[in-house]
This record gives structure tokens, C-alpha cells and sequence, in this order.
């Protein structure tokens, strides 16, 4: 797997959404989707169906208005990341309970343990990072969210 610093390395290209409109959770999921299969070639509603079933086991807000759903798909060769930031926070039943806003789409190979961890582990610390929240709500565009993502320092796996 290629990382860049932080995540910025597994975003797609032209995978930052910087208005995905979305009213719900599943709104978003369903957006998220239709990007990812551009991306990937998958049907979006499979897409769609496997991050339904992620919520279901368990939600993944991971705090401060920022969410990763994440799921393992067939057919993939590699991690493909997209970031999205939603014009309105939307309910995502996060433990802190803040709405969300920032999402980070992570969908990995089925057979790719090690890679799925290492960049759920990046995405979450860039995540955590509260200026880097602060840079992603606030950038103009695509290019100020990628340069907000890569600015995090490098960290060890």
C-alpha cells in the first residue's frame, strides 16, 4: 500500500468532495457510494449496502463532527479513499453526540487486513488532529482539503 503523509496518499483522485449534499446518514452514504463506484467501477448501490451493514454493526463516528465508514469489497486491488465534507452537519448517532460533517470513505480489498488497519489507524489520527478539522471545514476547495490532510506530520505505523 503507497501512504502519503497521513492519509493524503490513498485519496483518489478527484476523490475530495468538498459539498456533498446530504440531509441524513444514509443520504450520505448513498452520495459516498455513487462517488466510490466512479471510482471503482462497483455498483453503487452494492457499495451503498455494504456501508449500510458497517453502520449496523457498529457506527463509525469517530468524534468532533467527523465519521469514517468504512467496508471490505470483492473485486478491489488496493484501499480507495474519498473525503467529503457535507455543506450541514448530519446525525450520524456519534458517541459524543455531535452531528458530523467531515467524512472519510475508506473501502479496502477483502483479502487486505494489514492495509485496511494501517489506514484506518492513519485516517483516525489525522482525525483526531483538531487543527486539521479546523483547515478541512474551512478550505475553499478540494486542493486546501488535500493540502489540510497532507500537512499532518508523519507517523509510524
Amino acid at each position: 500500500m503507497t501512504m502519503g503523509t497521513g492519509f493524503a496518499g490513498l485519496v483518489a483522485p478527484d476523490g475530495i468532495i468538498p459539498a456533498l449534499p446530504a440531509c441524513s446518514r444514509d443520504a450520505a452514504l448513498l452520495g459516498l457510494a455513487h462517488a466510490a463506484a466512479r471510482v471503482t467501477g462497483q455498483p453503487a448501490l452494492g457499495i451503498r449496502d455494504r456501508l449500510l451493514a458497517r453502520e449496523a454493526d457498529g457506527g463509525t463516528a469517530c468524534g468532533s463532527g467527523a465519521a469514517i465508514p468504512h467496508a471490505r469489497l470483492p473485486g478491489l486491488s488496493s484501499c480507495v479513499v474519498l473525503l467529503a465534507r457535507l455543506p450541514q452537519p448530519v446525525d450520524w448517532q456519534a458517541m459524543d453526540g455531535q452531528p458530523v460533517d467531515l467524512l472519510v470513505l475508506l473501502l479496502s480489498p477483502t483479502a487486505q487486513d494489514s492495509d485496511h488497519l494501517k489506514a484506518l489507524a492513519r485516517i483516525s489520527r489525522t482525525l483526531r488532529d483538531a487543527d486539521t478539522l479546523a483547515a478541512l471545514r474551512s478550505a475553499p476547495g478540494a486542493p486546501a482539503m488535500l493540502a489540510a490532510i497532507a500537512a499532518q506530520p508523519a507517523m509510524a505505523d
